[in-house]
Parts: C-alpha cells; structure tokens; sequence
C-alpha cells in the first residue's frame, strides 16, 4: 500500500489492468471460484440416487393440501452437492481465517479444546427426556457452571436455561415483574439509558412495561441526575449496560443502584459485555439485581450466524426466589435432581414459570465450563486485561486518522469506538467498511450505538496478537487517509470480493425470495 497505488492491487509484471477486469471462461478467478444457484446447477427430472417407481398415493387423505405441481426441487449427484456447498464456504469470512472485528459481539478465538470435550460421549448424545439417574454427569457439569457463574458475578442464584441475551433479558424482567407482582406493587416503566444495547428497551416493552429513555452525558455514560430525576413510585427498574455500547465503563453503576433501590426498584444488567471486566469487577458488588451472560461471547463458544447460543441469568437474593424452573440441585448424598414443574410448588414456590421447554444449551454449557476450568481465576483475569489492553491500542493508534468522540473520556473497555467525522463530502462509514472486504477482513460493526453518528464499533478480543493488530491497524489507516482524501476508488468497493456491493435499501424493501428461472 503506498500513495502511487491507493487501492493495494500490485500488477504483475507486464499486467497492464487490475485482476478485476480480467474475465475468464468459467467465470473462475484462479482458486476464488464462481458459483451458480442450486437451482441452477440441478434439474428436476434428474437425480443422483436411483429410485424404484413411487407407488400411486392416494391423495384424497391430503384433501386440498395435496400437491396440485411437482416438487419443483433440483437434483443433483453427491459430487455436485458436496463441491457447491464447499464452494460455497470458500465465500465466508470466519473466526478461523482472520480477525474479527464486530463491536459488541465478542468474536474471540474457540479453543479446540473446547470444542473437543462438547464431543465427548455423554455430552453431545445426551437428550432433554433421558431419566435423570441416565444423565447424572450432564447435570453435574450445568450446576457446576452455574456455582462459577455466581462465583464471577457475585450474585445469589442463576437462571441456566435462557437461550441467549435478549431471552435472558426477558427472563431477568419476568423475575423483576414476579417480584413486584409478589408485593402487589403495579409498577409500570422501566428506565434505559441511551448507552445500553438496542435489545433492552424491545424486551421491556414486549414484558409489558412502558419504557422511557435516559440521556447520556457528554462524555457518553448515564446521565445520573437525569435518572435520579426520573425516578418514583412507578419506576420498576432500570436497564443498563456495563461496559456501555460506547465501550465505557459506567463508574456510577453503585451510585445508580442505591438510588433505585431507594425507591423500590431493581437493576438489570445486560452483561453481553462481561467479557471486559470478567474476574475483575463483581455486578453483584455494585447492586445489580439480575444480568444475563452471552455464554458464547465471555465464555468462548462458537456464535455468529444466527447461533447457538446461551444467556444465564444470574439473580440477587431479592430476585433469586422468582427464577424460572427447570434448575438443578445436589442432593445430600451428592446426587443431581432436576427440580421440574411439578415439584414448584415445595422446591421452588414462586417461579414465574419456564423460559423454554427444557434444560437449556448442553454444547454451550459444557464449552463454557471448559473455557473456565482451562482458564482459572488468574487466567479469566488475564482475559478481560488483554481483550482492553486490544482496544485501546486500537483506539490510540487510530484516533490521530479516525474521529474517536469518546477518545478523551479516558481508556475504553473492550471495544474502540471512532465516527465518518473528518471524511471527505459524500463519504460515510459504509465506504470504509467495504473497502475493508478488499483488505480481507469482515467489516466493523457499522452505524451502532445510535449516539454517535456514522459509528464504527471495533471489538478485537484478547486472542489477536499484536501483529495481527498492527496489520489491522494498517488497513483502517490505509482506508480512513482514501476516505479523508476523497479516493473514488472506495465509494465502488469491494473490487475483489466475489460479489460486488450491493444497492443494501433495495434488498432489504424489495427482496428476491424465490428463485424463478430466466
């Protein structure tokens, strides 16, 4: 990368155009192969398994639900079928391939050895319906995590089975609402600050509450008079994210805590960002009442793609007693019991109820504890220190190219934060993050938080080393100078990625769901 070649593309010797406009026969470029449709490829009047005649069916049993078409579904040999998805795959960006720089979402390396013991027979073949005396090592593993996750947070119990953050939310806001229910107190609003995730005012508004919003402060943390000045007889609680979508610790997290203790209320947490303060900061040592655990961010566990995932709950005495079923418990003579529905009303009397049909994630469960147990207290501590010591040398080795308006707030957590402020006319974030595609990394979260206009979000995790960083840190300096300097090039990125970019608002209003052939 150099100022006579802005774009980074290096001609071969006697090339005289870039890669991208050479075409070739089978629309291949070297080992980046093209790949056409499923539908495409196949056809329906052929197949790769030979099948005997399919007897006549009578479908009068379907009435109007029979088939009226062919099912019209290509076929394909097991060799074709195997080198489309394989091909297919060559197209994504993943952990195992470079960084991932996604603010907010925690996208750390997996130890293998993780994944290895999620395998072992008794964890990954266990099913939800065994008898308990059949699964009495699966139980001991869920309760033992849950021993170190109120261990980590300083809180009294844990709810296991949430699936992820916005369903451990819920379940954190069904406990408030079963405890103030339980006192005949009909409080109606929760309050959330500007600085929390965008998840928590929809999950307190789908639990039934109305939701009021908070202001930040200049330097992006709670407005605490505002908060003290909204609170009163009919304000449930508060959601706050600590460390914030800012990536700023909020130091007044006590402060807030006995102020809305004070007028009857609780706090919830969202802990999707425990990772930056994990085995150094307890939520339960500064008044939190009930924070969910991304299991599959903190702890490790393979996320992206729409999962799996696992969100924890953990509870304060005052909110323990409301906690979902089903939990697990060990018995005097250090047996497990599955303490279920019907035995509510002796071991559990007033559990608002099940937040899923089961026990929770299993392969989740066992990858986290392993995560913890490789790790140690010490190692856990290094985890949260390394993964800071990352972004903030991310935030100061950019913010002489990259606006950071939160830069002289002092060190952010786990996450850098820097806005478009300083690019040339007509050019955005989204510039940016498409000109990163061509450097080979998969863009920043874009335009989150809210508060900052044209954001970029950048969480390196503790596992990028500091070379990987400094090439990292090169490309976004590359890219903010084009941007800066008004490079047209970077308004058409990316050139060199299989598909270029996309009219995004059109494929979002008018998407081509169904494939119909020219």
């Amino acid at each position: 990368m150099n100022e006579l070649n802005p774009s980074g593309w290096r001609p071969a010797m006697g090339a005289s155009a870039p890669p991208d406009t050479i075409e070739t026969f089978t629309g291949n470029r070297a080992l980046q192969l093209e790949e056409a449709l499923l539908f495409e490829l196949g056809s329906p009047d052929r197949s790769g398994v030979d099948f005997d005649d399919i007897p006549d069916f009578d479908t009068a049993l379907l009435g109007p639900n029979a088939r009226k078409a062919r099912l019209d579904l290509p076929g394909l040999s097991e060799p074709e079928t195997v080198r489309h998805y394989t091909r297919l795959s060559r197209q994504n960006y993943a952990i195992d391939l470079g960084l991932f720089p996604l603010g907010s979402c925690t996208m750390k390396h997996n130890p293998r050895l993780d994944e290895k013991v999620a395998r072992f027979p008794g964890f990954a073949d266990v099913h939800p319906l065994q008898p308990v005396q059949t699964v009495q090592g699966a139980l001991s593993a869920i309760n033992e995590l849950a021993v170190w996750l109120i261990e980590l947070t300083g809180m009294h119990g844990v709810a296991m089975t949430p699936k992820a953050g916005a369903h451990g939310e819920l379940c954190g806001l069904l406990c408030i609402r079963a405890a103030l229910e339980a006192k005949g107190d009909p409080r109606a609003v929760i309050l959330v600050p500007e600085s929390a995730h965008g998840t928590n005012p929809a999950t307190a508004a789908f639990a039934g509450y109305r939701v009021e919003n908070i202001p930040a402060t200049t330097d992006g943390r709670v407005d605490v008079d505002a908060l003290k000045a909204r609170l009163g007889p009919d304000v449930a609680g508060v959601m706050i994210t600590n460390p914030n979508t800012c990536g700023l610790f909020e130091s007044e997290l006590k402060n807030i805590a006995d102020a809305v203790h004070a007028i009857g209320g609780y706090v919830y947490c969202d802990g999707a960002n425990f990772n930056a303060i994990v085995g150094r900061v307890r939520p339960g040592d500064l008044g939190v009442d009930a924070m969910h655990i991304n299991l599959h961010k903190t702890f490790s566990t393979p996320h992206g793609g729409g999962g799996p995932g696992s969100g924890p709950v953990v509870l304060s005495e005052a909110l323990s007693p409301f906690g979902p079923l089903p939990f697990t418990s060990r018995q005097a003579d250090g047996s497990m019991k599955l303490i279920e529905e019907e035995q509510a009303h002796e071991e559990h009397p007033q559990a608002f109820g099940r937040m899923c049909a089961f026990h929770g994630q299993m392969g989740m469960f066992t990858r986290a504890l392993t995560y913890i147990l490789s790790h140690g207290a010490d190692g856990l501590r290094q985890v949260s220190g390394d993964a800071v010591l990352n972004a903030n040398y991310i935030l100061r080795s950019l913010e002489d190219v990259l606006d950071a308006p939160f830069g002289a707030a002092g060190p952010c957590m786990h996450e850098a934060l820097f806005s478009d402020d300083g690019f040339a006319e007509g050019f955005t974030t989204l510039d940016l993050a498409k000109g990163l595609i061509d450097e080979g990394y998969h863009p920043m979260t874009v335009y989150f938080p809210l508060v900052v206009h044209g954001a970029m979000l950048i969480e390196p995790t503790e596992t990028e080393s500091k070379a990987g960083l400094d090439q990292f840190i090169g490309a976004m300096r590359s890219l903010a100078e084009r941007a800066r300097a008004g490079d047209e090039l970077l308004k058409s990125a990316p050139h060199l990625a299989p598909r270029r970019r996309l009219d995004e608002t059109l494929a979002a209003r008018k998407p081509k769901l169904v494939y119909k052939p020219a």
